[in-house]
Parts: structure tokens; C-alpha cells; sequence
């Protein structure tokens, strides 16, 4: 397994990772949510990502109870949750979301208790909260490594902006800033990690936990001849996200990379998972998956590297016409 730094901590964290959003919990049995995690293990993962809102909670219930079965040493393991929606999503009452001091103390004992650890290694903002003050989390956030119930805290989908002010407010009052993102990135989503925080790798270091690798699932190329059932985005109901993941324009690319990677020997989502893991800034790429041959193809993405020399990646961005600019000034 290859590893990486987390932007400028001492952190490393393998280079390809396991997360547990819509399926821990939810759309797979906890016996193969166990499989998933042992096969990750035993390849040399050791960063495991979960959120409070994930199943409502049920998401880091089992992921606690592998992690207690298997009794793998805590120091060989990174495990990470967010906090902001809240474990109850649409239900939950004030106090229980958003990012002020009194949910993030509570949604971190909370999720300790579920996952059943002493602390969380990462600790992430998983929105911005405009109805608290930025000062408000970066104190709290501090103080909770103090306490040493969390070893590094960032953010998720916020703005570059946001992330800056959060830096100011840390070197301000010497406080510890926030160390890592978790934006989504793929083929079809790009301008944030490209673009928007050029500057911030530079200046702050910034690490990058990406999510989404295979665009919920399009550069699979299980879409590319329409709609299938038995799937995510059929079972889980989301339709926003099926409306958006499904669009012609990004079904024909997907079609395209499909028989592009038939050229270089390889299935679509090693390709698509393979050029992620080509960005020098993308600290670890978080995969999902449902079957552990799914998760075990994935994999191969770390062999297929070397195939991503400059004509294939010129070739690719002819196919995706997609490439983001840096603003004129």
C-alpha cells in the first residue's frame, strides 16, 4: 500500500482508503461491512471514514464493533468522523447540529461512544455553519485536541475562504488550525481541488481526504446503458443525487473513458480512481464499496498508476473537456 503525508502534519495515511456513507449500517450487512473492512486492513489501509449522520449513527455502531472484534493495535489505525448534521439529520432539534461549541463536544463524545475509542484521529467539519461564529469552532476544535479527544480536526465542502478564515482565527489566537479537507473529487468534479485551493496547498498545507472517486458510481460504467435498478441511487431513494449523477453529457463521457480504459488493459474505475491518485495534492482517495470484489478491484488503481503518462492523460482530457481555469487577474 502506498502511503502519504496529510498535508504539512506528520500524519501518513495510505493512499487509498474505506469509507462507510450509504452503506455501513444501511445498504449492506453488518457481516459484509466486516469483510470490507478486514480486506482493506489486510491490504494495508489504516484510515477508516465515518460521520455522525451516516445512518443515523448505525454507521459507526458497526464500524465500533469490528474495530473491538478484530482488536487491531490503535496505533496501526486512523478512524475519522464529522459532525454538523447531527446523527438524527432532518430531526434533529438545534442543539443538536451545526458546529457551535455545545454540538461539537456532544457529537464527538457521542460518536466515541459509538465507534468505541478513547479519541478520534480526525475530526471533520462536515459543512459550514453560517449561525456560528467561525471563532466559536476553531476554540472548540482546539480544545478538544487538548483533551486529547481528537488528534487533527478539518473541514468538508468548505469554500477556500472559509477554510482561510479558520487559519487566521487559529494563528490569531495560536490555536491549532484545521489540517485537512474532504471535497469531492472525480473526473467530472474538479474546479474546487484544482482551482479553488491552489493557493491554499501552499500557504496552509492543506491535505485532502477526496470522496466520490467514481462519481457516485457513473464512472463505474454500470450507467452507460441507462438506468439500473438495484443500485444506490434506486434503493436509497435519492433522487436529487440520480438526477445529477445521470445527466446524458456524463454518461457519454463515461462511455468514452469506458472504451479508452478497455484500450490501456484496465476496467473504468481503476482508471478514474488511478488518475485521482495522480493529483500530488489528494492525500487519500475514499472508496466505497458493497462486495468485497468490488473493494479488491479498486485496489488495483495503485498498480495502474504508471500507466497515466502524459498522452494517456492528454487523451483523457479530450474526452473530458472539462479542465478548469484559473481566474484572469
Amino acid at each position: 500500500m502506498e502511503y502519504r503525508r496529510l498535508g504539512k502534519s506528520g500524519l501518513q495515511v495510505s493512499a487509498l482508503s474505506l469509507g462507510s456513507w450509504l452503506t455501513f449500517g444501511k445498504q449492506i450487512d453488518n457481516s459484509v461491512a466486516e469483510e470490507l473492512m478486514v480486506l482493506a486492513y489486510d491490504q494495508g489501509v489504516n484510515f477508516f471514514d465515518n460521520a455522525e449522520i451516516y445512518a443515523r449513527g448505525r454507521s459507526e455502531i458497526v464500524m465500533g464493533e469490528i474495530l473491538k472484534k478484530h482488536n487491531w493495535q490503535r496505533d496501526s489505525y486512523i478512524v475519522s468522523s464529522k459532525v454538523f448534521f447531527g446523527y438524527l439529520g432532518k430531526d434533529a432539534k438545534p442543539t443538536q447540529k451545526g458546529l457551535s461549541r455545545k454540538h461539537v463536544v456532544e457529537a464527538c463524545g457521542q460518536a466515541l461512544k459509538r465507534l468505541q475509542l478513547d479519541y478520534l484521529d480526525l475530526y471533520f467539519c462536515h459543512r459550514p455553519d453560517k449561525e456560528t461564529p467561525i471563532e466559536e469552532t476553531v476554540w472548540t476544535m482546539h480544545n478538544l485536541i487538548q483533551q486529547g479527544k481528537i488528534l487533527y480536526w478539518g473541514t468538508s465542502e468548505w469554500s477556500a475562504q472559509e477554510i482561510t478564515e479558520a487559519h487566521m482565527v487559529a494563528r490569531q489566537h495560536h490555536l491549532i488550525g484545521p489540517v485537512m479537507e474532504q471535497p469531492q473529487y472525480n473526473m467530472l468534479e474538479r474546479t474546487r481541488v484544482e482551482v479553488e485551493y491552489a493557493q491554499l496547498y501552499k500557504t496552509v498545507g492543506l491535505g485532502t481526504t477526496i470522496w466520490s472517486p467514481l462519481a457516485s458510481g457513473v464512472l463505474s460504467g454500470k450507467y452507460n446503458a441507462g438506468f439500473v435498478e438495484e443500485t444506490r441511487l434506486s434503493i436509497l431513494g435519492m433522487d436529487w443525487l440520480k438526477e445529477s449523477a445521470l445527466q446524458e453529457e456524463k454518461l457519454e463521457k463515461s462511455r468514452k473513458l469506458t472504451a479508452f480504459a478497455k484500450e490501456l488493459g484496465v476496467s473504468l474505475p481503476v482508471l478514474a480512481i488511478a488518475w485521482c491518485l495522480k493529483n500530488q495534492h489528494v492525500s487519500t482517495v475514499i472508496l466505497g464499496a458493497s462486495k468485497k470484489a468490488q473493494l479488491q478491484e479498486n485496489f488495483n488503481a495503485l498498480n495502474a498508476q504508471h500507466l497515466l503518462t502524459d498522452e494517456v492523460m492528454n487523451k483523457i482530457e479530450e474526452i473530458l473537456q472539462n479542465k478548469p481555469k484559473f481566474p484572469d487577474y
